[in-house]
């Protein structure tokens, strides 16, 4: 009887894209990938804003990068968010090139502002009017903006009622340089946060780490 080969390696398929198991270092990522990567963290921003490197989803497309961001004013957070670099050399349905931005903002707000119905188109018009004042060329470009209010019961009944905004967005950058977009949802924070953008003779600072990594004060 000859002898049964045994496979030594069984790759296991992506469930979105195909993968091959190859020994040694893996391939370098595109060049218009890590050009535009460089441009995803900016070199200044606004005080009020904290910016720090979060772990970029897997899945969305075969190259990814992602950045998170707070909006403080003093030691309160007024708003949160994170914007996600997608790359396909090939594109994907509903892109309009090889890149693709999506971008997440949660902020605090009372709630007589978010029971008015033009909330959703006022939102939405902080981010076009954002990457417009920038500069920013995009393509394709679709969200939804969502209120939500959270009640406690129980024994977080005596928990205060909060309302808060939540705007999701992805649009499709024309340009490898992404600087614009970056701070066009830098701004977008801050107005969800009820910080007005800084005049254009006002420069931006360098970004200050994240408080996690800040020193205790005794």
């Amino acid at each position: 009887m000859p002898p049964i080969a045994t496979p030594l390696l069984r790759a296991i398929p992506n469930p979105t894209y195909s993968s091959v198991m190859t020994l040694g270092e893996p391939p370098a990522p595109p060049a218009a990938f890590r050009r535009a990567l460089e441009t995803l963290r900016p070199a200044e921003v606004r005080p009020e804003i904290e910016l720090e490197d979060i772990p970029a989803p897997q899945r969305l497309a075969p190259y990814s990068g992602a950045v998170g961001a707070s909006v403080y004013r003093e030691d309160d957070e007024l708003a949160v968010g994170r914007l996600i670099m997608l790359f396909d050399p090939d594109g994907q349905r509903g892109w309009e090139g090889p890149f693709r931005l999506v971008a997440y903002v949660r902020a605090d707000m009372e709630p007589e502002i978010t029971s008015d119905p033009l909330l959703g188109p006022v939102a939405w018009s902080w981010l076009t009017e954002a990457l417009d004042s920038h500069g920013a060329n995009y393509a394709a470009a679709g969200g939804t903006v969502t209120r939500a209010v959270s009640e406690g019961f129980g024994n977080k009944s005596e928990d205060p009622v909060t309302t808060e905004l939540e705007l999701r967005a992805s649009w499709s950058p024309l340009d490898e340089d992404l600087s614009a977009h970056v701070a066009a949802w830098c701004d977008l924070m801050c107005l969800a946060a009820g910080i007005p953008p800084l005049p254009p003779d006002v420069a931006a600072l360098h970004p200050r780490p994240a408080r996690r990594d800040d020193p205790k004060v005794p």
